[in-house]
């Protein structure tokens, strides 16, 4: 099983930037008459698709699993073959539904996915220092982020939130409709998403997390209209006022589980009725806010910022102050440390980008006037749980295991001052795939060959679209990153040999948000035979194939205008998981990988990657032909 990375406006493209609208008047189902404009996903032919995975098989395979892979690919394309049966089902499919690949694709990549979504699946997102260090900042802070999401979700509300393009091509704006009010559910075998947003009665409250204990706060006034930055701010210093100590029994730490674990555990905690109400209004909730407490200070405050946005720190510190199925969660640390966390089911990285970006402005212009005086009606409620003996074990196997994973995870924001966007459209060259084209030759450097390697493509420009991978090990990074350093190569021909690696990684991204990738081609054409419970076809039982989903780089570029960074975990336990957020004059980088396994190493790698960048533009700087 893959994780997801996410996906990337692309790099040809212009970025798109939400403007807020100057009406906000309902227009009943123009969000309906948008997606229903949109192309459907297309199904690639199989021909070119077989012949495209032979491509992106020759730098990650050798010679003799390559010929071995051929033989199977023929075999499997053959007229009146198994390729061909599931080819005309799969099109058959697409013809019959809104998207052949969406329902899949979240069952696979994330529903069925049983380790836990800390780390493994969901990302965290890490915002700039803010300037506060106290409670009282924090609160106040935390009073105009509540306001900032409120602002956003009232575009969502009256579907006057603007349409995002790509070029000229109008983007699906679904996921935006699924990242609040929703929530994953734990199940026995397979989790479940519920969304509460577009039912007869939203809810209208968010749950707040202080010290392990959750509360209910109600965002809008009796007459709809949303809590003042003055009101939340009396609210959660409320909140903060009477949970002071840590609850001994916190009930959030079961959400770090793996998924098998939790959805046994979650079923006995739901038969209590105090515990079902208080979990359905988590479930419910517009999203969650987690006050977290003060963490030690240390020199490397970002990577450290990162940890606490993706797990928390362990159980000593903030894992147990989350709710991790919820889809949407805002972190704000008492010492200016801020980000959020979401569970990836329902959406991808750029519409959280997009509704944090539009936050961190609200911030920065809201004014906060005298606090009111609360009344005993718009106090919060807290929420109980009754906690058996049996599940203070599950409570303390919870800690016992988050707390082995936070320490097996290594975690390196790095921000590369030295260039950024700039450099490379100089040269006239793709942002996206400099980078990435600098992500292979680091790897190479450090383990003498290529690796299969996952940056998210966006489907966006069909309907419910999600992600399909762009493979950047090409054949021509390939014959770069090993001509780099070698000094029998002529500087000229290195710099045809990144040219070509360049135009390669921006053709393949073309191909991949055009629907013409591989990867979710081959996926839907499984998923057929599993369904048809047939054998399944020779190529997806192959060596190589194994190999091709084995993603030790599993990367993602996430731009915004904030100067923020996501981050995530690897996605194979000798892998890396790199982020980055390319702004104009230099970039923000997240490296992860596990501490358990020997052969990497997240800080050394963002630092050979930091090499590759330098070296890569030296060349060109030193080059003539380079030069415009």
């Amino acid at each position: 099983m893959v994780k997801v990375g996410m996906p990337k406006p692309c790099s040809f493209v212009k970025p798109c930037h939400l403007v807020k609208p100057v009406s906000v008047t309902r227009i009943s189902g123009r969000y309906l008459t948008h997606q229903r404009g949109l192309p459907t996903l297309p199904v690639p032919p199989l021909q070119q698709t077989c012949e495209r995975y032979l491509s992106a098989l020759e730098p990650i395979v050798n010679e003799e699993e390559l010929q071995q892979t051929k033989t199977l690919v023929d075999e499997f394309q053959k007229s009146g073959g198994d390729g061909e049966r599931l080819q005309r089902a799969l099109e058959k499919r697409a013809e019959n539904t809104d998207n052949w690949l969406s329902e899949w694709w979240v069952q696979v990549a994330y529903l069925d996915y049983r380790l836990p979504v800390v780390v493994h699946s969901s990302p965290g997102l890490v915002l700039p220092q803010m300037n506060f260090s106290d409670k009282h900042g924090q609160i106040l802070f935390a009073a105009k982020l509540i306001a900032g999401v409120l602002d956003f979700k009232s575009m969502i509300d009256n579907e006057t939130l603007p349409v995002e393009y790509m070029g000229e091509k109008p983007l699906c704006m679904n996921q935006y409709y699924q990242v609040l009010s929703s929530c994953r559910i734990p199940g026995l075998k397979r989790d479940s998403i519920v969304n509460h947003a577009r039912r007869s009665s939203p809810p209208k409250h968010i749950t707040v997390i202080h010290n392990c204990q959750f509360f209910v706060l109600d965002v809008y006034n009796n007459d709809e209209s949303p809590l003042t930055v003055e009101q939340l701010f009396g609210h959660l210093k409320h909140i903060c006022t009477s949970s002071q100590h840590p609850d001994p029994d916190p009930v959030g730490i079961l959400t770090t589980l793996d998924r098998d674990s939790w959805g046994k555990t979650y079923q006995n905690l739901i038969k209590d009725k105090t515990n079902s109400d208080s979990v359905s209004a988590i479930q419910r909730s517009i999203f969650t806010l987690c006050l977290d407490g003060a963490m030690p200070r240390v020199a490397e405050d970002r990577s450290s910022a990162a940890v606490q946005m993706l797990h928390g720190g362990g159980s000593q510190w903030n894992s147990a102050n989350r709710w991790f199925d919820k889809t949407l969660q805002f972190i704000i640390g008492e010492d200016g440390t801020c980000g959020a966390n979401y569970e990836h089911a329902p959406a991808e990285g750029p519409p959280i980008v997009a509704l944090i970006d539009h936050v961190v402005e609200y911030t920065r212009r809201s004014e906060i006037g005298q606090a009111p005086v609360l009344t005993s009606s718009a106090v919060p409620q807290k929420l109980h749980f009754n906690v058996s003996p049996e599940m203070k074990k599950d409570i303390d196997e919870a800690k016992h295991a988050m707390n082995k994973l936070a320490q097996d995870l290594e975690m390196k924001v790095v921000v590369f001052e030295h260039f950024g966007k700039n450099i490379p459209k100089t040269y006239r060259m793709s942002p996206d795939a400099f980078i990435q084209v600098a992500l292979q030759l680091a790897f190479y450097r450090m383990y003498q060959h290529s690796c299969a390697t996952y940056e998210s493509a966006s489907l966006r420009m069909f309907r419910l679209g999600r992600t399909d991978t762009i493979r950047s090990a090409s054949s021509a990074s390939f014959k770069f990153v090993k001509a780099f350093d070698n000094a029998s190569t002529q500087n000229t021909e290195k710099v045809e040999l990144l040219e070509k690696a360049v135009r390669a990684h921006k053709w393949y991204t073309n191909m991949a948000i055009s629907g013409q990738a591989i990867d979710r081609h081959l996926l839907g054409l499984k998923m057929l035979a599993l369904e048809e419970r047939s054998s399944v076809p020779a190529i997806f039982t192959d060596k190589s194939y194994s190999k091709a989903l084995h993603y030790r780089l599993s990367t993602s570029q996430v731009p915004s205008k904030t100067d923020c960074v996501m981050c995530f975990g690897p996605v194979v336990s000798n892998g890396y998981g790199v982020c980055y957020n390319p702004m104009e004059d230099h970039i923000n980088f997240a490296v992860s990988s596990f501490n358990t396994c020997n052969e990497t190493n997240a800080e050394t790698f963002a630092q050979t990657v930091r090499g590759a960048l330098l070296d890569m533009r030296t060349l060109l700087e030193q080059t003539p032909k380079a030069k415009l």
